[in-house]
């Protein structure tokens, strides 16, 4: 009970920084306040026509100079702050809080990357395995609330990381992929496909979605890719297929003399156009970066969760304190209104 009447009885209700700090439901009532002038102005005018003959009971030489002339004022004064606070507490000042929840299903996207020796060549900068690493970085950093996984692959399949949250865990892990990662050498896209499978298999999420990233075509492993897109298929694993590369002659390192050698380079398109034909999703080409980051970025665009989102808002009502403060100061001028400071140096 203290605490209320303390807080009731409060300075910094009347602090510009209080009144800054408010949203007003009815703001237009405000106007109101305007109104108040005009009633002092009225009142002057109307005791200016009454001209009343005998104003003063002392001389006006004496009223002039005594001050103690403007106590008269006091009681009014307390009625025209009553009605500014009776205005702004019809205004309703206010104070909101609103908290927002945001929530989604998430989708479950496993990244399958070649790092095969062809990964090696220059055709991108500074090579197609650094492009596809900074690339999938960024694609990650841009994704909310879903489970993404890593798979790489050469002559043999490796599971890097499983489906996660901990994107920072998985950049982390992405940044240190290199070309001995793996010892058998070749291409097992039809092993990578399976491997991924497996770790998605099990998920209950609605999507799921397998982005495989390759440069050559699938000279090694034991599983054939397209009995593996067909395995992913009946799990209900979306496949999209992206080809790294140029075809023909490309920059792989330095001469003696310092000039770029090139090497042919073969890529086979059909296997991984049929692989995203047989997993319900899309096939890519990629013959440099930044195309690399346009089908990453289109990729993010296709397969968005659905983010649910609910607002909560808080809302404090302080017209109270104000109405409590106009009925104070009303109160003030019924009892001062009829003493002799209403009536000091009146007839």
């Amino acid at each position: 009970m203290k605490e209320q009447l303390a807080e009731f009885f409060s300075w910094s209700w009347f602090l510009p920084e209080t009144f800054k700090s408010y949203e007003w439901e009815q703001p237009i009532l405000l106007n109101l306040l305007w109104i108040i002038p005009l009633l002092i102005l009225f009142r002057k005018f109307v005791k200016f026509l009454k001209r009343p003959v005998l104003e003063l009971s002392l001389p006006k030489r004496v009223a002039r100079g005594n001050p103690w002339t403007y106590l008269r004022l006091i009681p009014t004064g307390f009625f025209f702050l009553a009605l500014v606070l009776i205005v702004i507490a019809l205004a309703r000042p206010q104070r909101s809080n609103e908290r927002v929840e945001q929530f989604t299903e998430g989708i479950d996207i496993l990244l399958v990357m070649d790092i095969s020796e062809s990964m090696d060549l220059q055709d991108f900068t500074p090579n197609r395995l650094e492009a596809a690493k900074k690339t999938a970085i960024d694609f990650i950093e841009g994704r909310f609330g879903d489970r993404i996984g890593m798979v790489v692959f050469s002559g043999e399949a490796y599971s890097l990381s499983p489906l996660t949250n901990d994107y920072k865990l998985l950049t982390s892990l992405i940044g240190e992929i290199n070309f001995s990662m793996i010892e058998a050498k070749g291409t097992a896209i039809g092993s990578a496909i399976a491997a991924g499978t497996n770790r998605m298999k099990d998920s209950e999420t609605p999507s799921k979605v397998m982005i495989l990233l390759s440069d050559g075509e699938s000279n090694a492993g034991n599983v054939d890719p397209l009995f593996a897109a067909q395995l992913a298929a009946a799990f209900d694993i979306k496949i999209y297929t992206i080809a790294v590369g140029k075809d023909g002659m490309v920059p792989y390192g330095t001469d003696f003399f310092g000039r770029p050698q090139m090497v042919e380079s073969y890529l086979d398109e059909t296997t991984l156009r049929e692989i995203a034909r047989i997993g319900n999703g899309q096939f890519f080409r990629a013959s440099d970066g930044n195309a690399l980051q346009q089908i990453f970025d289109q990729i993010d665009t296709l397969e968005k969760a659905e983010i649910l989102e609910n607002r909560y808002k808080e809302t404090a009502d302080y017209y109270r304190i104000y109405l409590f403060w106009a009925m104070l100061f009303f109160l003030v001028w019924l009892a001062l209104k009829s003493t002799f400071l209403n009536n000091f140096l009146l007839d």
